[in-house]
């Protein structure tokens, strides 16, 4: 890698994948849903870095305090010669803790990210470029399998791949694991991932992380409604919904829905379609599963993975797990 910034857009990312046929699938669905990838246009990414900042909103906190401790053992599982891939990568704000540590070492300064929103890849560029002038930054907007493929059929120096946030629990297990499965596919024996993984606690902990005092979080999933309106003609504006976050303790996910708070026809123009809600009646957003320490090793193994390190945080809220291939 060359040094400077280079984006690549591919038809998965910036929501290239079709909102029209996925917003009139999920809203007609005997039970209503919209993708959680969705979330992430440009408002609605920035809206996530305020949540991230949220009293509430441990993960970020716990994640940041592992990394800002551990990054230089971290880093030191891999070859100086190493090229950083991140999934997911957002702002990249906890990920700058690595490439410190890696460059303090004399580490290749390589690093590709991997993000459905082209915006907030060139955000992130910018201020690590600022922070680090010989970096090599290298974006993917894409869906993480489709820039990981991308990336791998140019691969030629080993990789520590991150998937930090907690983003795993956005999949249910058995994705989550088919998933893993496919990113271990990619790697060789000098490789490593590190995921970020939240531990399972209390139902008030996890419900008042997704649904704060301030309402940020609830912003964030009516963001699905704003970008319906605006890209698809909708009229959710105004209408009567709320935001909710409940956490199933046996299926260990918090579950986020739209709940419809009477009964009303919303109408989408570019799809001639008027759905109609029941009072009551919920749209699901998104899930996000926690994980017992157990889980996370079971996870790692049925990938094909071996866990080499873990690290958590000062109150024992998250795990950063280091797999190396089997």
């Amino acid at each position: 890698m060359g040094t400077g910034f280079s984006l690549r857009v591919l038809p998965s990312g910036d929501g290239q994948i079709d909102l029209a046929r996925e917003v009139r699938a999920g809203l007609t669905a005997a039970r209503k849903q919209l993708p959680c990838r969705f979330f992430y246009d440009a408002a609605g990414s920035r809206i996530f870095e305020e949540i991230c900042a949220l009293e509430e909103y441990y993960l970020t906190r716990a994640e940041d305090e592992i990394l800002a401790r551990h990054a230089a053992d971290i880093v030191a599982a891999v070859a100086p010669t190493a090229v950083l891939v991140e999934l997911g990568s957002g702002a990249a704000t906890k990920t700058r803790r690595l490439l410190d540590a890696h460059r303090r070492r004399g580490g290749n300064p390589g690093f590709a990210m991997v993000d459905i929103s082209s915006s907030a890849l060139e955000g992130s560029a910018r201020v690590l470029r600022a922070e680090f002038p010989a970096l090599s930054v290298e974006g993917i907007a894409a869906e993480y399998e489709d820039g990981i493929d991308l990336l791998a059929a140019e691969k030629r120096t080993p990789w520590l791949v991150l998937w930090l946030g907690s983003n795993v629990g956005n999949l249910d297990r058995d994705a989550a694991g088919r998933f893993l499965g496919r990113v271990r596919a990619r790697l060789g024996r000098d490789d490593r991932f590190l995921l970020g993984v939240d531990r399972r606690k209390e139902k008030s902990v996890l419900e008042r992380a997704y649904d704060d005092a301030s309402g940020v979080t609830a912003r964030f999933n009516f963001n699905l409604f704003t970008r319906i309106d605006r890209e698809l003609g909708g009229h959710f504006a105004g209408a009567a919904f709320r935001h909710i976050a409940l956490y199933d303790e046996a299926a260990g996910r918090v579950e986020m829905h739209l709940e419809s708070l009477v009964d009303q026809v919303v109408r989408v123009d570019a799809l001639e379609l008027d759905v109609r809600f029941a009072r009551g009646e919920r749209i699901h957003t998104e899930d996000s599963y926690k994980y017992s320490d157990a889980e996370v090793r079971e996870l790692g193994r049925a990938a094909g993975f071996r866990v080499e390190r873990t690290y958590t945080d000062s109150d024992a809220r998250f795990l950063s797990v280091l797999f190396a291939p089997e």
